[in-house]
């Protein structure tokens, strides 16, 4: 994949990771707002990267961080998104690659690997698609249920998928 370039001024660059199982269910994190906990919602893991570890490195080291798992395989960027929301007091602009990746292994909780996470965090849970296309809660992205079909029904992406900016 041709590198898209830097994030604009002021973007924090964040892997995260469409984890699939043997059955093609999606793994998501259970997340509220630590201010107000009846605000939730679900998102994929991931999150910053650090210093001058790679994307991939950061997908890697944040699912692990997150949920324990440390054996995948790690396949291709499949969507860019540019995001921008309110958490924990301050305002965050994200610019998130999201790759897919496949384990056989169970997740376990790890309660998160910074304080915020701690605070901000519940569990984790197998989706499949057709859950992701009934549920009533919050997804983050917000296509996720349409995205993950097509990609299960086609395959990844040729190039990394642009999804619409994401305003909160």
């Amino acid at each position: 994949m041709a590198d898209p370039g830097p994030p604009g001024p002021g973007l924090r660059r964040a892997a995260r990771v469409i984890l699939l199982d043997p059955a093609d269910r999606v793994l998501l994190m259970h997340g509220y707002e630590p201010a107000d906990p009846a605000v939730t919602w679900w998102f994929t893991p991931g999150g910053g990267l650090e210093g001058d570890e790679s994307w991939e490195e950061a997908a890697r080291r944040e699912l692990a961080e997150e949920t324990g798992i440390t054996q995948i395989e790690l396949g291709p960027v499949l969507w860019l998104r540019t995001c921008s929301f309110p958490f924990d007091g301050r305002h965050w602009e994200q610019d998130e690659r999201y790759y897919l990746a496949r384990t056989e292994q169970t997740p376990a909780w790890t309660g998160g690997g910074t304080e915020l996470e701690r605070r901000s965090i519940t569990g984790l849970r197998w989706w499949t698609c057709a859950e992701l296309l009934a549920a009533r809660e919050t997804v983050y992205p917000t296509r996720l249920a349409e995205l993950l079909r097509t990609l299960l029904d086609e395959g990844p992406p040729n190039t990394p998928v642009l999804l619409e900016t994401e305003r909160a």
